[in-house]
């Protein structure tokens, strides 16, 4: 298999998370997904190398999942929620995009989105079961699909100017919804 590879950049400020103490997080990543990052400290760059001894091509991509998650502003460990779980993906949100480069408005949704010592935000990741960080100018989400696609609703939601009650409301009928579907999953079909 021919090295597969690809770039990345992640905030200079990141790289010394996505290194970790004694390289210990860089080298969990490069183990678990048998690939090689090389990271150019000084400008934030990060090339991810498929490890030739790799047997599924596919690792490189939740490997740059990971670092970019990482460099929007997950733990770790939240980003290795990429990893332990097949389910889990990575999405994030840039408000750039929405209120371009007006810093006002994205300091002011970003508040909104946060809430009052974090409670907002804290809401929203309990329940859709879904990571949440709001990092810079972008709101990142890990989890499953579902809860993924929730959490990014709500934040839309907060966006377009909801209120706080209005996105909460929405969310504890997603949660009804959401374990509905898992309970009805395990029923057994009916026979006839």
């Amino acid at each position: 298999m021919s090295n597969l590879n690809t770039f990345i950049r992640i905030p200079k400020e990141r790289v010394g998370v996505l290194i970790g103490p004694e390289g210990k997080v860089k080298q969990d990543i490069e183990e678990r997904l048998q690939i090689k990052l090389e990271i150019e400290s000084d400008a934030g760059g990060v090339e991810i190398t498929l490890d030739k001894n790799a047997t599924d091509p596919s690792t490189i991509l939740r490997a740059k999942d990971v670092v970019t998650a990482i460099g929007r502003g997950f733990s770790p460990d939240q980003a290795f929620r990429l990893i332990r779980n097949e389910e889990a993906i990575f999405d994030f949100v840039d408000l750039r995009l929405i209120f371009g480069r007006s810093d006002s408005d994205i300091r002011r949704v970003k508040s909104r989105i946060i809430g009052m010592n974090g409670k907002t935000r804290r809401t929203i990741e309990e329940l859709t079961e879904a990571d949440v960080v709001v990092y810079g100018h972008t709101v990142g989400f890990i989890g499953e699909f579902d809860e993924v696609e929730a959490a990014r609703s709500a934040v839309q939601m907060i966006i377009q100017g909801s209120e706080h009650h209005t996105v909460y409301n929405f969310l504890q009928k997603k949660r009804r919804e959401l374990k509905k579907q898992r309970l009805e999953l395990w029923e057994k079909p009916k026979e006839y």
